[in-house]
C-alpha cells in the first residue's frame, strides 16, 4: 500500500510559477508511474501530467505542455510537478495518485493523496 502526501499548493500570480511535491510512504513507491491530476470547482478531475516508474518517460496534457514539468525522485520518494507561466485557468485542487499501468484515466489510479490547493490570481 501506498500512501501519498501533496505539498506546495498556494496562491500566486498569473505569470507565476509553483513547484508541488508528493511525498509517498512504503518501499515500493519506484514499482508505480505516477501521475498529476486537478479538478476545478463543477469540474471533472483532469490528467495533468505522468511520468514512468523511471522517470524517463513523461506525459503531458495539452494544456500544460511546455509549461509544466513532471519528475520524480526514487530515493526521496517523491514526486514533483514544476508549474511555470500559471494561468488563471490553472486554479484547481491538484492530486497525485500512484498506478500500475501510466495512463490519463483517473479511475487507473489506485492510490491518491488528499490534495493541494493551487488558486492563480489574473
Amino acid at each position: 500500500q501506498v500512501q501519498l502526501v501533496e505539498s506546495g499548493g498556494g496562491l500566486v500570480q498569473a505569470g507565476g510559477s509553483l513547484r508541488l511535491s508528493c511525498a509517498a510512504s512504503g518501499r515500493t513507491f519506484s514499482s508505480y508511474a505516477m501521475g498529476w491530476f486537478r479538478q476545478a470547482p463543477g469540474k471533472e478531475r483532469e490528467f495533468v501530467a505522468g511520468v514512468s516508474r523511471s522517470g524517463r518517460s513523461a506525459y503531458y496534457a495539452d494544456s500544460v505542455e511546455g509549461r509544466f514539468t513532471i519528475s520524480r525522485d526514487n530515493a526521496k520518494n517523491t514526486v514533483y510537478l514544476q508549474m511555470n507561466s500559471l494561468k488563471f485557468e490553472d486554479t484547481a485542487v491538484y492530486y497525485c495518485a500512484a498506478t500500475n499501468l501510466l495512463a490519463s484515466m483517473p479511475n487507473s489510479y489506485e492510490y491518491w493523496g488528499q490534495g493541494t490547493q493551487v488558486t492563480v490570481s489574473s
